[in-house]
């Protein structure tokens, strides 16, 4: 099997790229499971841009504040200053960001942020612009989208990737000759017990890169989302409270009705509070308040969670509703530049399987959607600008990929060691 380049993953990044890429090359996209289950879609809050030139400081500032100073500030001026072309090419794409009466763009507003500088559709601003990006890619004659198809490996010849190994939806294990592969997999809460991630992403891109001994950067920073709905049934996907609600005005409180914490902090703080009150109270959750939120702005700006907790018996313009922290974020990753490029040539990383120094030790609010975006154009851009030829390919022992259960448990191992091998914490 021949590509020119090979994208793995179909979350926001990866069409986003694919988008960004000449027309004129084949580019084949893969997915590990239905085009729509990816963590992109889940996305609720919304995304950043920077508002006005007179925001530019603050937005840098709220940025390493939330990373506690351990960003890279190279990538954070480069997210922020693309950030408004980002938006315009979504808008041409058909995104619809929530606008305000006059047709004026609608900013909020959430933990961590000094200012409004958040876009938002409803309460599913990922599922918006996910979808929007895939239907422009469905549109594309030379992007072949497959789903039910595994990157298993990469293929590498004198630290130059050459191609992919996949196991297709058949069951079939096949070489792919790509003159790019581009690993946009994911993050790794399908390791954790309490996540809000899809169970499948499993941190692929860092297990295939530490296997070939590539750079890892901060794979111990992995994000705790304060409020998650709580459910004693662990084998569900954790169902995530937005922070855009606490933006708007919802407090928290301890088992007797007591505000322990102030609800616009960073993720990170808000999550240790959240923990050390459960500890002191003994209990598995606390409680989150939306009813000083105007009903109306409830039900328009955050639908589906007001219908999920209907749904779980809660009446959120009425009474408060159990919440809990659960694995969120993977801020580390794989180790690139500005431009996305791996220590590897011809391998690129982006969105949340890549590490470029954005988000520091935390990342900030809504900063997700943006940084993926942002520097998935930029790989293409690089990219686009280099020769397509074809290396190449090595031969390649297949049977060693045969024993799928054998190579998901290595995987998951490498993975896991490397993010208990670390010496930082969040």
């Amino acid at each position: 099997m021949n590509t020119d380049i090979i994208i793995a993953g179909s979350g926001c990044s990866g069409l986003y790229c694919a988008l960004h890429l000449p027309k004129d090359q084949k580019i084949t996209i893969i997915t590990k499971s239905s085009l729509e289950e990816s963590d992109s879609y889940l996305a609720q809050g919304g995304i950043c841009v920077l508002n006005g030139e007179q925001d530019y400081d603050s937005f840098f500032e709220d940025t390493m504040r939330a990373g506690h100073y351990e960003n890279n500030p190279q990538s954070v001026g480069i997210m922020i200053r693309s950030s408004r072309g980002v938006i315009e090419q979504l808008i041409s794409y058909g995104v619809d960001f929530c606008r305000n009466a006059d047709g004026s763009l609608a900013y909020t507003r959430e933990g961590a942020h000094s200012k409004k500088r958040i876009l938002y559709h409803e309460d599913v601003t990922g599922q918006e612009i996910t979808s929007k990006l895939l239907q422009r890619v469905r549109e594309r004659e030379n992007i072949t989208l497959l789903e039910h198809t595994t990157l298993l490996d990469v293929i590498m010849k004198d630290n130059c990737c050459c191609g992919a190994v996949l196991r297709m939806a058949d069951g079939e294990i096949v070489a792919v000759r790509a003159s790019y592969t581009i690993l946009a997999t994911g993050g790794v809460g399908g390791l954790y017990r309490h996540s809000t991630n899809f169970r499948h992403l499993t941190g692929d891109a860092v297990a295939i890169a530490a296997k070939h001994g590539l750079a890892l950067q901060n794979v111990d920073y992995v994000q705790i989302h304060p409020t998650t709905f709580y459910n004693q049934d662990c084998s569900e996907r954790s169902f995530l409270i937005s922070e855009s609600v606490r933006g708007e005005g919802a407090k928290l409180y301890n088992k007797n009705m007591e505000r322990f914490v102030d609800e616009l902090l960073p993720r990170d703080q808000v999550t240790q509070a959240i923990w050390k009150q459960m500890e002191e109270d003994g209990t598995d959750y606390v409680w989150e308040d939306l009813r000083m939120i105007d009903p109306k702005v409830l039900h328009r700006h955050f639908p589906n969670i007001v219908e999920f907790c209907a749904e779980k018996g809660y009446d959120v313009t009425r009474e408060c509703i159990p919440v809990v922290p659960a694995q969120h974020y993977f801020m580390g990753g794989v180790k690139v530049d500005s431009f996305s490029k791996s220590s590897a040539d011809r391998l690129y990383v982006i969105g949340e399987a890549a590490c470029n120094g954005v988000h520091g030790k935390n990342r900030l609010a809504s900063n997700s959607l943006l940084e993926s975006l942002v520097f998935a154009g930029r790989a293409a851009s690089q990219i686009s600008e280099a020769p397509v030829t074809a290396l190449p390919l090595p031969a390649v022992d297949l049977s060693q990929y045969a024993d799928r259960e054998k190579l998901e448990g290595t995987y998951r191992t490498l993975v896991l060691d490397e993010i208990k091998g670390r010496t930082k914490y969040v």
